[in-house]
C-alpha cells in the first residue's frame, strides 16, 4: 500500500484530479493519501471531497487530513507538492508591482520578476520540506509541480539528495495541439522534446515513422491566423523548432513582443494569447467558482467525477510505474548532468525520463539545435541566480536574476530594476524570511 502525501492539497483543482487520475490505476486503489495544507477551511473541503468519493465508488483508498507537514511525510512513498506560497495575495504584488515599471507579465510564475520573487518565496519552504524527507522519508520521491519550476527543481537538487523530479503538462499539450494541426491522432504521435521547462523543443514529432514538420510549415499560415498561437509560430519561423507552452507564457521569456503595446496588439490572439495579468485574472476569477463546485459534490447535489479520463499529468503513471515496474516515459525537470551538452552543467533541463522500479532514469540528449540553446540560456542565467538567492537569502543575486530576465532588460534600465526589486523586497519581506538579516 504506497503512501501518497499531497503538500498544498487546498489548491482545490490539481489534488482532485491527480487523485482521479491515480485511482483510475486498480494497483493503486488501496493507497493511502494524506491531503495536507495550511488552509484549514479548505483543507477540510477537500478532505470531505475525498471522504465522498471513496463513499461514492465503494473505494478501498484510505484518505486523510492534516496541517502537520511532518505528519504528512512520514513514511510517506511519494510526496506531490502543488503550494503558492502567499497565494493570490503574493501573485497580485508580483504583477502588479513590475506593471507599474512597464514590465507587462502575462502570467508571472516562471521567469521575470514575478517568477524570481515566487520561487524566492517558494524555496524555504522546499527546505523545510527536504528537511522533513530526510528524516521521516527518506527514499520517497518528490514530485514538484510547484512553480516556478525549473527555480523550484534546481533549489531542490542543489539543497538535497532526495530524488525529485519536476512535472508539468507543456509537452504532452503541445503534442496534442500538434497532432491535431497535423490530422493524425494525438495517441499515434511520437515525439523527441528537450530544452528547459516553457521553452523545450519539439526536435522531433512524427506519426508512423514520418516527419510531421513538414505538414505543420504547410499549415503554418493558416494557424497564424485562425488561432492564439502567434507567439508560438512566429519563434517557430525564426528557429525551425517549435516549443512547448503557451503562447501567453512564452511571451514572457524572451524580449521581443512585450516590450510595445503594438506588438502586444498584433500578436495577442483570441483565448489565453498574453494579455496583460492574464492567469492572475482567471485564478481571481475562478476560485469561488471551484469551491462552490466542491461544495455541491460533498453535499450529493452533483455527484464527484471519477474515472471519466485520465488527464495528461505525469504523477499517477510515474507511481505506478514505479510500484508495478511497467515502464513509463515522460518529459521530467531534472539536473543537467551532461544530459544536454551544450546548456550549463547543473541547470535545471526538461528531458526525456524513464520510470521503472529501480527509480527515475533521465535520458541523454546530447546538443540541442544552436539557436535554440542560445535562448535557453537566457532564462538559465536566470533560473541560476534565482536559486542561489533563495537557498541562501543573496538579495544582490536576487537583483542580478532580474537584472538578467530577457523581458525585464528589454524594458528597463539597471538603476530601474533595482529600485522595483527594493519595492518587491519591501511589499513581500512578510514571505521572504531567508532575507530577514539584511
Amino acid at each position: 500500500m504506497p503512501k501518497i502525501a499531497f503538500i498544498g492539497a487546498g489548491s482545490v483543482i490539481f489534488p482532485r484530479m491527480l487523485v482521479n487520475d491515480i485511482l483510475m490505476f486498480e494497483e493503486l486503489l488501496d493507497s493511502e493519501i494524506v491531503l495536507m495544507d495550511i488552509d484549514h477551511e479548505r483543507l477540510d473541503l477537500i478532505h470531505r471531497l475525498m471522504a465522498r468519493l471513496a463513499k461514492q465508488e465503494g473505494l478501498p483508498t484510505r484518505f486523510s487530513a492534516t496541517a502537520d507537514r511532518r505528519e504528512a511525510v512520514d513514511g510517506a512513498d511519494y510526496v506531490v507538492v502543488a503550494f503558492q506560497v502567499g497565494g493570490l495575495e503574493a501573485y497580485r504584488l508580483d504583477v502588479d508591482i513590475p506593471l507599474k515599471y512597464g514590465v507587462d507579465q502575462c502570467v508571472g510564475d516562471t521567469l521575470g520578476p514575478g517568477g524570481v520573487f515566487r520561487g524566492l518565496r517558494s524555496i524555504p519552504e522546499h527546505r523545510k520540506l527536504l528537511d522533513d524527507m530526510e528524516e521521516l522519508c527518506p527514499n520517497a520521491f518528490l514530485l514538484n509541480y510547484a512553480n516556478p519550476m525549473a527555480i523550484n527543481c534546481k533549489a531542490i537538487a542543489d539543497y538535497s539528495e532526495v530524488v525529485s523530479v519536476g512535472l508539468c503538462h507543456g509537452v504532452q499539450h503541445t503534442a496534442n495541439m500538434l497532432a491535431d494541426w497535423a490530422g493524425v491522432a494525438a495517441d499515434e504521435v511520437d515525439y523527441w522534446v528537450a530544452g528547459i521547462n516553457h521553452m523545450a523543443w519539439f526536435l522531433r514529432v512524427e506519426h508512423n515513422g514520418e516527419d510531421l514538420y513538414p505538414r505543420l510549415w504547410e499549415v503554418l499560415d493558416e494557424k497564424y491566423e485562425t488561432t492564439h498561437e502567434k507567439y508560438r509560430i512566429e519563434m517557430m519561423r525564426a528557429t525551425g523548432y517549435f516549443m512547448t507552452e503557451s503562447p501567453g507564457h512564452l511571451s514572457e521569456y524572451i524580449p521581443y513582443f512585450r516590450k510595445r503595446k503594438d506588438l502586444l496588439e498584433k500578436y495577442n490572439g483570441p483565448g489565453f494569447g498574453g494579455e496583460t495579468k492574464a492567469h492572475y485574472n482567471m485564478c481571481l476569477a475562478g476560485k469561488d467558482h471551484y469551491l462552490d463546485e466542491i461544495r455541491r459534490q460533498i453535499e450529493g447535489v452533483e455527484p464527484v467525477p471519477f474515472r471519466r479520463y485520465r488527464s495528461v499529468e505525469y504523477a499517477a503513471n510515474i507511481i505506478h510505474a514505479h510500484q508495478t515496474g511497467e515502464e513509463f516515459r515522460l518529459n521530467g525537470n531534472v539536473l543537467n548532468t551532461g544530459l544536454i551538452t551544450n546548456l550549463p552543467e547543473g541547470s535545471c533541463v526538461e528531458v526525456p525520463c524513464y520510470v521503472d522500479k529501480m527509480g527515475i532514469h533521465p535520458a541523454f540528449v546530447g546538443d540541442l539545435p544552436e539557436v535554440c540553446a542560445a535562448l535557453n540560456r537566457t532564462n538559465v542565467n536566470v533560473q541560476n541566480l534565482a536559486a542561489e538567492a533563495g537557498l541562501w537569502g543573496d538579495r544582490e543575486k536576487a537583483y542580478q536574476a532580474v537584472l538578467l530576465d530577457p523581458l525585464t532588460a528589454a524594458v528597463l534600465s539597471p538603476a530601474e530594476i533595482r529600485q522595483m526589486v527594493d519595492e518587491m523586497f519591501e511589499a513581500e519581506k512578510r514571505w521572504l524570511p531567508q532575507f530577514e538579516e539584511e
